[in-house]
């Protein structure tokens, strides 16, 4: 009897044979794998898609961010307490100039005027774009580029020129300079066209012209609309807070002061609130998808009775029975999931490119989808695997 029962030993099923016996088991029925892998696949795509896009435009912000500096603030004239209309004074310019911390100053003014491409177009169509006197000092200032031409100089800055935002340009059709457009009543040259100007889109929509040219050929009364400056990084905030006292000493409560650099970082906060949006999709898309499983793991229950009877008799335990439909859905789900994580990253390195993005997939996005699809798999599987393990051998076996 001892003989006997040191020859007899439980039955053991190894992390390998787990794997085969699984994976045998989904070869079986490749069209169902496929499709309930297929819903898997969605939701984790959809997820490290939506992480890796969101991450890429975060990164090209921070790009922008660190090449544009987060130092230039604007002045622009506010309202009284009544409601009324203010102006900045003529000499504000100089003025702020005057701070110490100040590198490099601009201004530029609204000039009541309208640019047309000729005079037989009507004052009111104005295609969005305005004129503004502009300071020498603006480009600079704004550390903008020139797309073609020439910036405002001592020169062109006094007589009948022009140079057109990028917007502007585009809305006018012109494409170079030395054409002409018509502004206030008489033909201006086009000197120049800028590059985009992100920190300040009011300059890509409008038409430049001299300070000296805009009081001479178009009324401009010498007040600036805004000023744009730029001081040291350590400086900014205590710029900041002198700048409306020393535009308007008597009134600076009617100066406002702005920086631009705000609104991209505003514009990242609302596209986190869609990208939260589109991870809510995945999420649901996820749990189709481990419903999917887990409807594929108990049809496959139902037809695998003799099976599992006959694994039973043969001397299988109910927890390896419950371990290989476990491992099934496992398989199933990480399938899924790879497939997922490949598609989302592809998507997002395509739209990436497409927008001119670093593409950026973080580590933890391809973590989060394995763990995602582990999680799913043994949920899924959980169910299915511990009612093929309750199955008594005699009544598996005597299913037809």
């Amino acid at each position: 009897m001892s003989e006997a029962s040191e020859r007899l030993s439980p039955s053991r099923l190894r992390g390998r044979d787990v794997l085969r016996v699984g994976a045998a088991g989904l070869r079986a029925r490749p069209a169902r794998v496929f499709l309930s892998a297929l819903g898997i696949a969605i939701g984790i795509a959809t997820v490290v898609g939506v992480i890796g896009i969101s991450s890429s435009s975060r990164e090209d912000l921070l790009r922008q961010l660190d090449r544009l500096g987060t130092n230039l603030l604007t002045v622009e004239a506010g309202q009284t307490m009544f409601g009324g209309e203010t102006r900045l004074p003529t000499g504000s310019l100089d003025m702020v100039r005057r701070i110490a911390p100040v590198t490099t100053a601009a201004a530029t003014g609204s000039v009541d005027a309208t640019v047309r491409r000729t005079g037989m177009i009507s004052e009111n169509v104005t295609g969005g774009i305005a004129v503004r006197a502009a300071d020498g000092e603006l480009l600079t200032t704004l550390e903008g580029e020139m797309r073609s031409g020439t910036w405002l100089n001592a020169a062109t800055g006094r007589y009948p020129a022009v140079v057109l935002g990028s917007v502007a340009a585009e809305r006018l059709g012109v494409t170079r300079p030395g054409v002409q457009v018509w502004i206030g009543g008489r033909w201006f040259t086009v000197v120049g066209t800028l590059g985009a100007l992100p920190l300040a889109p009011e300059i890509e929509r409008s038409a430049l012209v001299g300070f000296e040219a805009a009081a001479r050929y178009l009324g401009f009364d010498g007040h600036p609309t805004t000023i744009y400056e730029r001081s040291a990084d350590a400086a900014v905030e205590a710029v900041r807070d002198v700048l409306p006292r020393t535009v308007n000493p008597e009134n600076p409560e009617e100066v406002n002061v702005s920086q631009p650099s705000d609104a991209l970082v505003a514009k990242a906060a609302a596209a986190g609130a869609f990208t939260n949006l589109m991870l809510g999709l995945g999420a649901v898309a996820l749990l189709v998808g481990g419903v999917g499983v887990a409807n594929t793991m108990v049809i496959s229950v139902l037809e695998r009775r003799k099976e599992i009877g006959l694994r039973r008799s043969l001397g299988a335990t109910r927890g390896q029975v419950r371990t290989q439909f476990l491992a099934e859905s496992l398989l199933l789900s990480v399938l899924g999931g790879a497939a997922g994580a490949v598609l989302g990253a592809l998507a997002t390195f395509g739209y990436a490119t497409s927008k001119d993005w670093p593409a950026v997939v973080p580590s933890w996005a391809f973590g989060g989808a394995v763990g995602a699809t582990l999680v799913i798999g043994t949920v899924a599987g959980l169910y299915p695997a511990m009612r093929a393990a309750r199955l008594p051998p005699t009544e598996a076996l005597a299913t037809t």
